[in-house]
């Protein structure tokens, strides 16, 4: 390890999806022997796509090198991958880390810090095509693992991913341990997941419903993509 204690590093940005951060870092957090810290680019508190604030641990200009780098999604990841200063620290950081780990559209962050030529990679079911646009191959499971990049789908299964991470760095007995600490046994009421198993009326009316923003966000992965190839 880099550091003397291994440090977890969370990303946090404007406008993300606090489910993305809050629930690997419930899991993240619970990992003996390990520092875990929210990091954005000043300490000043942050909003989330939903209203909820948070306030980092560490700022850009003070964080210690990461042993896992936490990269989340949202709304705010449009932003957040024409950002220079946000892309180039997690470039830097993903470059050092260990283990590097993108949830939901986090997966574009990483892909436009250059973290995802050649591997494959995942994300959420409304953007993760676009990973092509990085050099990425897209995989549709819900748990992704190339190398030492882990990606997972839209906003719950950080929690899962988080799990494997954990089993990874810890042992199984260490996952299970913490799977059990926040009871964490899900059984949703509806099949509805993913766009695979959901009712095509429910789909349809997803994609109508993220029609506008997912217009946002193609034309910002273009321009982070002709960025990252320039």
């Amino acid at each position: 390890m880099s550091n003397p204690q291994p440090v977890a590093g969370l990303l946090l940005f404007p406008g993300l999806t606090q489910l993305d951060l809050t629930g690997p870092y419930e899991v993240i957090a619970r990992l003996p022997g390990w520092r875990t810290e929210i990091v954005a680019k000043t300490i000043a508190p942050v909003k989330t796509d939903r209203g909820l604030v948070i306030t980092p641990s560490v700022s850009f200009a003070d964080a210690p090198p990461f042993d896992l780098l936490v990269v989340p999604g949202g709304p705010g990841t449009d932003d957040a991958i024409l950002d220079a200063e946000t892309v180039e620290f997690v470039r830097r950081q993903g470059e050092a880390a260990q283990h590097v780990f993108g949830i939901c559209t986090g997966s574009l962050l990483l892909g436009a810090a250059g973290l995802l030529r050649g591997r494959r990679a995942g994300g959420h079911w409304a953007a993760r095509d676009l990973l092509t646009q990085f050099g990425a191959e897209v995989s549709d499971a819900r748990m992704t693992k190339d190398g030492k990049i882990y990606t997972a789908g839209g906003v719950t299964s950080g929690i899962d991913m988080a799990l494997r991470v954990v089993a990874d760095l810890a042992g199984e007995d260490v996952a299970m341990g913490i799977q059990l600490q926040i009871e964490y046994d899900p059984e949703p009421p509806f099949n509805a997941g993913t766009p695979f198993v959901a009712p095509a009326a429910v789909v349809e009316r997803a994609r109508t419903a993220g029609a506008a923003r997912r217009a946002i966000r193609a034309a910002a992965v273009e321009t982070a993509a002709s960025r990252l190839r320039s």
